[in-house]
């Protein structure tokens, strides 16, 4: 394949569509831990919900040790497989395997579980990392282009989205139902291990069709020089590269709108089943709208990157999300809206398209804000780092799920919320005061992310600028005698 052809293959709607297929596995792992994880662990398993988030939170700190160092070892890696597919290659099965133990625990003590969650929560991270990252690090090597690389990035967010959801889905709609001796189907310990069984065949098989999708493009890829460095060496080079101001405005935000998503998922469970009294087949009706959410996000993210910018498309849309999200919560609080209300379910299906569709699209353009700062930091740097910058971005999806689980545990806890009540069965006052914590929280995480992220510097035309620094000074090193 000649460089022409390779060119227009890499920007292709074939490329992206394999490129964005693989994000299902990690869209899968992220709502599974994100949405059921934590009733399984505390509802079906019994295990205290500030246990099951103490777990999670212990797992996401070796993420923050791991992700930087799968990053930078994935930018310096040389093979004839390039330095992102060979260990895209190799996550698929121990990906698979240590996800569906997760939802087949061994029937142990508490104390013995909440060990057992800690350490499988811990594998399961630690190999979908060896995917994620370099796979994610694909998006400024198979474009330079401001607004394409918000293409790409709707597309892996779009099939993130769609994988985790259709699992979702199942989850509610198939495995979860009710039978002789669980009145709740979302208390049936059978639903959930069949729930892994076919989530982990789902994540082998698309991480291995998109890695083989594009296999071919490999040799057109970036190539580094190899260097020899010490452990100290690669150490100091890793702290040095995320010492990047904007990147460090993204992290710090992204942390804050993903905690706040984390927590929205982890307890939108409680919501729907306690505060909203529905059923499994109505919270699996509820869960379709994030479809529609997606889709409209897919469609809106492009333009509005065009129109108005990435910084600012994703603080409006975040915006509009948080407040469109929280009326009908409010509503009920107020009790203008009850569980005998007309329509209550196809009217929270239609507030939860629109304000998922808004956080949603902003997420997109964030992914493709750190895809910016790569050429930024390659003029501070001297080096192509995607790779060690798209860990960061892996840290933060998985900060999500760890720290909206282990925040949503202490919701649940400052709430007094019981284990071991049906719904129907807990105090009014009880689920009021959940909701208004649960509200109150995720507003204010909100907040704190719109604040940061207004100050990142990289717009268009700065992106524009670091492109053509960057191939003013690839002329000059390949001119040096000229003596100009």
């Amino acid at each position: 394949m000649d460089a022409a052809t390779a060119k227009r293959g890499l920007a292709s709607f074939r490329t992206k569509i394999f490129y964005g297929l693989g994000s299902v596995a990690f869209g899968v792992k992220d709502n599974g831990f994100q949405t059921i994880l934590l009733p399984f662990y505390n509802l079906v398993l019994h295990l205290p919900a500030q246990l099951v988030g103490l777990a999670i939170f212990i797992a996401l700190l070796f993420d923050a040790f791991l992700d930087p160092i799968v990053g930078h070892f994935s930018d310096n890696l040389h093979t004839r497989w390039g330095r992102r597919h060979p260990l895209m290659y190799a996550s698929a099965i121990p990906v698979a395997i240590s996800y569906l133990l997760l939802w087949n625990p061994p029937h142990w003590s508490q104390g013995a579980l909440f060990v057992y969650l800690i350490v499988v929560a811990i594998v399961v991270r630690t190999f979908i990392t060896f995917y994620e990252i370099p796979s994610s690090a694909l998006i400024p090597e198979l474009t330079e282009d401001y607004d394409e690389r918000t293409s790409f990035a709707g597309y892996r967010i779009f099939f993130g989205w769609y994988g985790g959801l259709g699992m979702s889905s199942l989850a509610f709609l198939v495995f979860l139902h009710a039978d002789a001796t669980h009145k709740t189907g979302q208390l049936n310990p059978v639903g959930y291990s069949h729930y892994g069984y076919v989530a982990a065949i789902v994540m082998f098989v698309v991480i291995l069709i998109s890695s083989w999708g594009t296999h071919k493009y490999i040799p057109h890829l970036r190539k580094p020089p190899e260097r020899q460095m010490t452990l100290l060496q690669y150490a100091q080079e890793m702290l040095s590269t995320l010492n990047n101001r904007p990147f460090l405005i993204l992290l710090v935000s992204a942390i804050f709108f993903n905690l706040a998503t984390g927590l929205v998922f982890a307890l939108s469970f409680y919501i729907n089943t306690f505060f909203w009294m529905f059923s499994n087949s109505q919270i699996g009706f509820l869960t379709l709208s994030i479809f529609v959410a997606v889709f409209l996000a897919f469609v809106i993210a492009i333009p509005a990157s065009r129109r108005f910018g990435k910084k600012e498309s994703a603080i409006g849309m975040f915006a509009c999300g948080v407040t469109i999200s929280n009326v009908p919560l409010i509503l009920g609080l107020l009790g203008i809206l009850t569980m005998k209300t007309p329509g209550l379910m196809y009217l929270l299906f239609c507030f939860g398209a629109v304000g998922g569709a808004f956080a949603i699209g902003s997420s997109i353009m964030i992914v493709s804000m750190i895809a910016d700062v790569v050429e930024d930091s390659e003029i501070r740097t001297g080096r192509r780092s995607e790779g060690l910058f798209f860990a960061g971005s892996s840290f933060i999806q998985k900060a999500a799920s760890g720290l909206g689980l282990f925040a949503s545990g202490l919701v649940l806890w400052a709430a007094g919320f019981p284990s071991d009540k049906l719904p129907g069965q807990i105090a009014p006052h009880v689920v009021s005061k959940f909701a208004i914590i649960y509200m109150v929280t995720n507003v204010a995480l909100y907040g704190l992310g719109f604040l940061v992220i207004s100050f990142f510097p990289i717009s268009r035309q700065t992106h524009a600028e670091n492109l053509r620094r960057l191939a003013s000074e690839a002329a000059a090193v390949q001119t040096p005698e000229l003596g100009i």
